[in-house]
């Protein structure tokens, strides 16, 4: 088995990296069975958006501060476990924003793409599913799209609902949300495409995200589950995503 390790700047990270690299070698990308990610959640989430397409599994080592999508730091028996991991297939957003300007920029997520608010204005939003208007005007701080792979991270953070990895549905949800006020989101199925309008964006402007990359000032942003791009995700045996997501439920 040639493992390729990909370690995030953290110093505990880097540090691990070179005892797996004396005990396991590393391999390039483009050449290994498996891709280990060595750090934290944000950084499974770099590596997994730099590699979706060249169809390697990814296994995360843990060396961040939560580490939901990761596996017990453990250097020995590495290539076994791996060997013996359960699989995950989850599948990326896409987000196509469209600048006030004109520019058109398209971006992947793996947990969610969002919507926010740039100043002390709150945004004003409208929402369309499959080209039909399902509201007319969000006032909000943002809104957001999520996987279920990313519906136990921000998404839950903001109320919105969990959902299992091998549902095929995506969570829309407020974040904070002035009016409608009662209004707590919608489960749509997974293949759904999903517009948002930023209202009066000369002077409310609005930032659009996938995870973690951003572009300001939105006028439209279009979002849809490209499901011809999958990705594998490896855990250790009894500890799979669907097990995590499932307890995460009963954490009370």
């Amino acid at each position: 088995m040639k493992l390729c390790f990909i370690a995030s700047e953290k110093p505990v990270a880097q540090e691990t990296l070179k005892d797996l690299e004396k005990r396991y070698g590393n391999h390039a990308a483009e050449k290994c069975d498996v891709i280990v990610a060595i750090g934290g959640d944000g950084h499974m989430l770099d590596v997994l958006r730099a590699h979706m397409k060249d169809g390697k599994p990814v296994y995360g080592f843990n060396r961040g501060t939560v580490g939901f999508m990761m596996n017990d730091a453990d250097v020995t028996g590495l290539k076994e476990r791996i060997a013996a991991a359960e699989q995950t297939v989850i599948y990326p957003l896409v987000m196509k924003a469209t600048t006030i300007d004109g520019r058109v920029e398209t971006a992947m997520a793996i947990n969610e793409i969002s919507l926010f608010r740039e100043t002390r204005q709150s945004a004003r939003i409208r929402i369309s599913i499959n080209g039909k208007v399902r509201m007319e005007s969000l006032t909000c701080d943002g809104v957001l799209l999520a996987t279920p792979a990313g519906s136990t991270a921000y998404n839950l953070s903001a109320h919105g609902p969990i959902l299992p990895i091998s549902a095929h549905m995506l969570a829309l949800t407020p974040i904070s949300a002035f009016r409608p006020r009662r209004w707590r989101g919608a489960l749509l199925p997974f293949d759904a495409v999903v517009t948002f309008e930023a209202l009066e964006s000369d002077k409310r402007p609005v930032s659009g995200v996938a995870d973690n990359q951003e572009v300001r000032d939105v006028a439209k942003v279009e979002a849809w589950e490209n499901r011809d791009m999958a990705m594998t995700l490896l855990f250790d045996h009894g500890q799979s995503l669907d097990e995590r997501i499932l307890s995460e439920q009963f954490d009370y």
